[in-house]
């Protein structure tokens, strides 16, 4: 199944959903409309019973530089600074893409393409994993701007990097080439720019083959561990553990390594 709007793309082949960033013209910079259409593809890949993994990419030579901070008031779609909205003294992100990201049980794979930075930094640490092309960087020059990392950044990089790492990151606005990302751990992988989409591909393929109520359980579990004591969370582990046994895909795994060949898990 392929869908294909102006600026989101969206298509789901063997397990996988892939959501496209389609604005190369301007870096895949992200308008109001496209946050809308983010959220709106990530839960409709959470709920569809098909798809096992996401993958979040961008066409062009960028992944995502950042919001579109554009005033268009030609008519057309406006960017995010829109001087026409209400204002408001509060503000509700539970439905923005950085928090639909992070509550998704399902694994998140971000291919960067290109380079990213801002809200596309944010977003590309909001996924599980990340593999890179070689020529891609990674700005965190929030500082520069005089903002703070306000998607995710400040909550994901200290518990990515630690205090230190992450402080001295953030505070002085720096660029990270691939090879710099990947020292960091910041990326799983670097590849070159032609064969990048391929081994993000084989990656969400490699993780798809597994049964998926395990995986999402696993991811589950390793978000709530996040703000757990380990004794509280060994118990859920447990708790998790026991309806996982019950299920067929444990069943199969089980069968398919006594008979020593590939389990086809469903689901199930």
């Amino acid at each position: 199944m392929t869908e294909t709007t102006d600026e989101v793309l969206y298509a789901v082949a063997d397990h996988v959903a892939t959501i496209t960033l389609n604005c190369p013209d301007r870096m895949n910079t992200i308008s109001r409309p496209m946050l809308e259409s983010i959220s709106e593809l990530l839960l409709r890949a959470r709920d569809d019973a098909d798809v096992r993994v996401i993958v979040l990419t961008g066409t062009g030579r960028a992944f995502c530089a950042g919001l579109d901070l554009r005033r268009d008031t030609s008519g057309g779609s406006r960017g995010i600074l829109d001087p026409n909205a209400p204002v408001r003294t509060t503000i509700d992100l539970r439905t923005a893409p950085p928090t639909v990201l992070h509550e998704i049980d399902k694994p998140t794979i971000c291919v960067l393409n290109g380079s990213a930075a801002g809200y596309g930094f944010d977003m590309a640490l909001g996924c599980d994993i990340r593999v890179m092309s070689d020529s891609a960087k990674l700005s965190a020059a929030f500082t520069k701007r005089g903002i703070v990392p306000e998607s995710g950044g400040t909550w994901l990089l200290p518990r990515m990097l630690g205090w230190a790492k992450a402080s001295e990151l953030i505070f002085s606005g720096r660029t990270l080439d691939a090879q710099q990302s990947l020292d960091l751990g910041l990326v799983s992988s670097i590849h070159p720019a032609d064969t990048v989409a391929e081994a993000g591909a084989a990656l969400a393929a490699e993780i798809a083959a597994n049964a998926p109520l395990a995986v999402q359980a696993s991811k589950r579990m390793m978000r709530m561990g996040l703000d757990e004591g380990f004794s509280d969370h060994v118990h859920h582990v447990y708790l998790q553990l026991l309806p996982l046994m019950q299920t067929e895909d444990q069943k199969e795994g089980m069968a398919a390594f006594m008979e020593k060949r590939e389990a086809v898990f469903r689901g199930r």
